[in-house]
């Protein structure tokens, strides 16, 4: 049998960036890459309707060994962040942290500090894999694969440990919010699913925010500054007011926890036009209605200053909390922290301050709630994971099976 630390280093050297710019699926042909060792890699542990489908996911079945059981998924993703390089991984295993400062690259002074990542601490003793400074790691979500497939190798191996049907199902384009897009729920045949594409030690997610994209088109008109007055519409001031009529405190540097957000993510243009992208996000249903509102009262408010058709808003909701959809199975919350606490572990649910293939499978019929792989500072270049803490993801992921066929 692999470790799942061996398992993790095999498919981070292997690139999966997803494509946000690309109109395919997967975005980026070379997720297939990593869909066809899985694929193969699931076909020789013995599991059953495995396949990769045109558009790159990658399913089977690991056959119960009781009857009259819940059929569960266990569901990763492949692709990797489009916003840093995974190009070229090479990572570092730190045995034994000594709980100091780590030289991730000596020759270009990368260091990962703990003043600025103080939940390193919490790993001293332990061994960390980290990047070398210059991709992402690739944790997330090839961490969340590893563990999967060890877990499930395990079951095979120990036929005493009782499980019912687990659906396996790895997915392209996370990271650019299209892994449930093709998902095809009712082939998957799963009565509830579990992501494992969490964080640290212990976590259980099952709430994420309700989000909506606006995008904002202002026409402006460029005319000669020497000869301007009362011809020329700035684009770019009028793009700087609707900025400022927005809520201040409610920009995301100033919130956490449950307070949500409308977030400019990008403003581009001249003066005869600009582009501007929003982000909007609350965990509560009414608080999200009423921030799209007062972002359409703002974009209102200055075409009845500057002219109809002034500014254009294009804004459309995207996912939605997926607490609505698990309250009516809470059992799968209580079955992961029982899991945990069986085995030592404290759990912690807190959250997602983002949103998840889960959230969108739980309005598509799959329940589908989130669990740690053991890793953080996902996306960039001080990344890391711990190898005790993905071992332990492993752990939970067979109890969870072992607890729903008692």
């Amino acid at each position: 049998m692999k470790t799942v630390v061996e398992r993790f280093l095999e498919y981070v050297a292997i690139d999966t960036m997803s494509d946000p710019k690309s109109e395919t699926c997967p975005s980026s042909m070379k997720q297939k890459n990593l869909g066809e060792i899985l694929l193969n890699e699931m076909t020789e542990m013995g599991l059953t309707d495995v396949y990769m489908d045109d558009n790159g996911y990658v399913m089977g079945t690991l056959k119960g060994n009781v009857s009259g059981k819940p059929s569960i998924g266990l569901i990763a993703h492949m692709d990797t962040s489009p916003d840093f390089s995974a190009e070229n991984v090479k990572p570092q295993i730190i045995d034994n942290y000594d709980g100091k400062d780590i030289v991730l690259n000596e020759e270009l002074d990368i260091v990962m500090k703990t003043s600025d990542f103080p939940s390193l601490l919490k790993y001293e003793g332990q061994t960390l894999i980290t990047t070398d400074g210059t991709t992402l790691l690739g944790a997330d979500n090839k961490a969340g694969i590893a563990e999967i497939l060890t877990a499930v190798e395990f079951l095979i191996a120990n036929p005493d440990v009782k499980h019912g049907d687990v659906k396996i199902g790895f997915t392209p384009d996370e990271e650019i919010g299209r892994g449930a897009n093709l998902f095809d729920v009712k082939k998957f045949e799963a009565d509830f699913a579990y992501t494992v594409d969490g964080g640290e030690l212990g976590g259980i997610e099952y709430e994420n925010f309700n989000a909506a994209n606006a995008n904002v088109t202002i026409h402006g008109r460029n005319i000669h500054p020497g000869s301007a007055k009362d011809k020329m519409v700035n684009a770019i001031h009028i793009g700087t007011e609707l900025s400022n009529m927005l809520p201040h405190a409610q920009r995301p540097e100033h919130t956490e926890l449950y307070e949500g957000f409308i977030h400019l993510n990008d403003f581009n243009g001249s003066v005869e036009g600009v582009e501007m992208i929003f982000i909007i996000r609350d965990h509560d249903r009414e608080k999200f209605e009423t921030k799209k509102d007062i972002m359409e009262g703002a974009v209102n408010f200055l075409n009845a200053k500057y002219g109809e058709g002034t500014v254009v808003l294009d804004m459309k909701d995207a996912y939605f909390n997926m607490r609505e959809k698990v309250i009516e199975k809470m059992h799968m919350i209580d079955t992961a922290k029982k899991a945990m606490v069986s085995l030592g572990i404290e759990p912690q649910t807190f959250p997602v301050r983002g949103g998840t293939d889960g959230a969108r499978l739980s309005f598509m019929g799959l329940v589908t709630p989130n669990l740690f792989t053991g890793g953080a500072n996902f996306h960039g270049k001080f990344e890391y994971i711990v190898k005790e803490s993905m071992e332990s993801a492993v752990d939970v992921i067979i109890k969870i099976l072992e607890l729903y066929a008692k």
